[in-house]
């Protein structure tokens, strides 16, 4: 039988994925409908943008899941008329994107790369920075992208600790939980990345007394989410010297208004949220796969759990 698939995005993303969403489910040897609009009680998946029209999901009658092509389902997690399985998009171009990025800002850190580049004075800064081994990196976060990032650390050399709700373990990985274990993550980060989801529980992570209890002059880096950051507390931090750098990818407003005072403040650099990208090629085939599983009844892949938000 024809599987309905309802492709529920902004219109610009039905270009970039008609085509490789197509060939994907064809790969997946399933036989489908796929297009921009169903009647709704023909729908069997939809695969879903939290910004798109698709608000209600009373009248998807015959809904099996919602295939999420976010990593994030803040904006969709707590819908009262959802009430099918949905899944967030665990893909691997997302999660190398992701890495690659957090890799090279991490490094820029560790090597002193800004001095050099801002500092072309004619001052022969021979500032000679230590092994990776000697440098503590702290991870909060530990989900797909995390324990990614983390692996990618250790592989480099960097003594790095990982942080999470509840206990993780990561071969190499300083692994900690809880709060009394977010309080030893932070104490000893000299770079910090915060790769945690957006909940009630994780909002304002960091804020004035997280921030106190790093290292003076320690970095930051987040391309997790911007409500993770209380941003008054951590202006001030920086205006201190408590924090050294802050380079942020996410922002609570989103493009960041122009006269947010990160743009001119001289120790941030701001980054218009490309630390990673869902790519429509690998993000298909998730799709595909978790749809051909669903079909040959086997359970869905990286379903989200409503009482966590992730």
């Amino acid at each position: 039988m024809t599987i309905n698939i309802l492709f529920a995005a902004k219109a610009e993303r039905w270009t970039t994925y008609q085509a490789p969403l197509t060939e994907a489910l064809k790969a997946a040897g399933l036989e489908f409908d796929l297009r921009t609009d169903f009647p709704p009680a023909e729908v069997e998946y939809i695969v879903y943008a939290p910004n798109s029209d698709v608000q209600d999901f009373t009248p998807y009658t015959r809904l099996k899941a919602v295939l999420n092509l976010w990593a994030g389902v803040e904006d969709v997690v707590g819908n009262a008329t959802l009430t099918v399985p949905l899944t967030r998009m665990v893909d691997h171009g997302l999660t190398q994107g992701m890495v690659e990025w957090v890799t090279g800002h991490t490094l820029r850190y560790h090597l002193g790369i800004d001095a050099h580049i801002n500092g072309q004075d004619g001052v022969w800064r021979k500032d000679i920075p230590p092994l990776a081994q000697d440098r503590k990196v702290t991870v909060l976060g530990l989900g797909a992208l995390g324990a990614a990032v983390s692996q990618a650390l250790v592989g480099l050399g960097f003594d790095v600790t990982g942080w999470s709700r509840s206990a993780k373990t990561e071969e190499g990985v300083n692994c900690l939980h809880g709060p009394a274990g977010l309080t030893a993550a932070l104490e000893t980060a000299e770079i910090l990345i915060l790769l945690l989801p957006d909940t009630q529980a994780t909002e304002n992570t960091l804020r004035a007394e997280t921030l106190e209890i790093m290292p003076k002059g320690a970095c930051i880096i987040n391309p997790g989410r911007g409500p993770l950051i209380n941003d008054h507390d951590l202006l001030e931090a920086l205006n201190s010297g408590q924090i050294a750098h802050a380079t942020l990818d996410v922002f609570r407003v989103e493009p960041l208004p122009i006269e947010d005072p990160y743009w001119a403040h001289p120790n941030v650099t701001v980054t218009p949220h490309i630390a990673s990208e869902t790519r429509p090629t690998t993000a298909s085939q998730n799709v595909a796969d978790n749809i051909q599983r669903s079909e040959t009844g086997q359970p869905l892949l990286h379903v989200v759990d409503r009482a966590l938000g992730y």
